[in-house]
């Protein structure tokens, strides 16, 4: 099937990202490829080194995904510590939410592709709704109506600098700047949103099947901005199992069923961080008037999923599994201290995604290949 003009001249920019992602002589794409053991032990089988690894999955252009939580939930709500002599007679808030979906969309190109430094440009949406099915009028937990009413958005955009050292050493910086929160288009204010992560890791490509990295991350997985350990472990054992993780946020093993069809199980820490802005202030000990609120969820998400090949430029994704909610507390953002306010956390419960996601066509990179030779 040949897609037309439009379709095709995206996707030749994003096999300018494959490349970036793929070992300059083993191209990863099309994986997960019949497993080559005659060619491993090759000393031509890489010129400049990165952390993918034969085996692994297509590189991704564009994804839409849709995350939905069947069912209801629970959540549960307290004020914190001394809270109440400031603001008396305000009772537990405990609903359940009648609704949980999450819009992801993400497209990633390429704006330098070089053997030794590549450049890839990343943008993207991510929209979490929420109902709740008893209402909270009642401040501080009237958080939950600017939640309800207008959703939790995300916009950003990263640039990723990919450095292969020699057939050995590689490097990646990565930086993002993020607006997260309660917005409209019509009321942004860039500062009150504006979120920054940025990561270093150094590697080593032991092998083609091999590739691990340290390095460190300044973001908010754990909730609040602080600097995180990163550990990058990839490696294609044989020919049907592997294991790709970035520790400790995320580590999956991973089962080649077939050249078009992969499985994935494992576990995922999964945090966002939002400010939110209140239409009703409230009191608190160290606060007279609390106007904003630094909103930071951690879930654990124990993961199945499948990945399939639909056309030869077109993959889908089906994922399952089980959410514990770690947090999903509300802290003073107009005061320095950032004092705790409201200690929450939902039920834990299970979630299911459908996703969409554009790759390399094999002819793309099989031409690509035949004229880099």
């Amino acid at each position: 099937m040949r897609p037309p003009f439009p379709l095709r001249f995206l996707l030749f920019g994003l096999f300018g990202l494959a490349r970036t992602a793929a070992a300059q002589d083993i191209p990863v794409y099309p994986p997960p490829a019949p497993y080559d053991s005659t060619g491993l032990g090759r000393t031509d089988a890489q010129t400049f080194a990165n952390s993918q690894v034969v085996g692994m999955g297509p590189s991704k252009g564009l994804i839409v995904k849709y995350e939905r939580i069947p069912g209801n939930f629970s959540l549960k709500s307290t004020l914190v510590g001394d809270l109440t002599s400031v603001t008396p007679r305000i009772p537990d808030y405990n609903t359940t939410v009648s609704k949980n979906a999450n819009l992801v969309i993400k497209a990633y190109a390429p704006l330098l592709n070089h053997p030794h430094l590549k450049l890839v440009l990343g943008l993207n949406y991510d929209r979490q709704e929420f109902q709740f099915q008893e209402p909270a009028a009642s401040a501080p937990y009237s958080l939950y109506g600017n939640i309800e009413n207008k959703a939790l958005t995300i916009i950003g955009t990263q640039l990723a600098v990919i450095r292969p050292v020699d057939a050995v050493h590689w490097y990646i910086f990565r930086t993002k700047g993020e607006l997260n929160g309660d917005y409209a288009s019509n009321e942004l204010n860039v500062t009150d949103y504006l979120k920054v992560t940025s990561e270093f890791i150094y590697g080593w490509k032991r092998s083609p099947t091999f590739a691990w990295g340290i390095g460190v991350q300044l973001g908010y997985n754990l909730g609040r901005q602080s600097i995180y350990p990163v550990i990058v472990y990839n490696r294609t054992f044989n020919p049907r199992w592997g294991v790709e993780a970035l520790f400790p946020a995320r580590v999956l093993l991973r089962r080649n069923l077939s050249p078009t069809s992969l499985l994935f199980a494992g576990y995922e820490v999964a945090s966002n961080n939002y400010n939110i802005k209140l239409r009703n202030t409230f009191a608190t000990p160290n606060n007279p008037t609390v106007r904003s609120l630094e909103l930071r969820q951690i879930d654990l998400k124990f993961r199945l999923r499948y990945e399939h090949e639909l056309l030869s430029f077109l993959w889908t994704g089906i994922e399952a599994g089980y959410r514990y909610n770690y947090q999903f507390n509300a802290f003073d953002r107009t005061n320095s201290t950032r004092d705790r306010i409201i200690n929450s956390q939902f039920g834990s419960t299970p979630y299911a995604s459908l996703d969409l996601f554009i790759v390399p066509p094999k002819k793309l990179l099989q031409k690509a290949e035949r004229n880099r030779k």
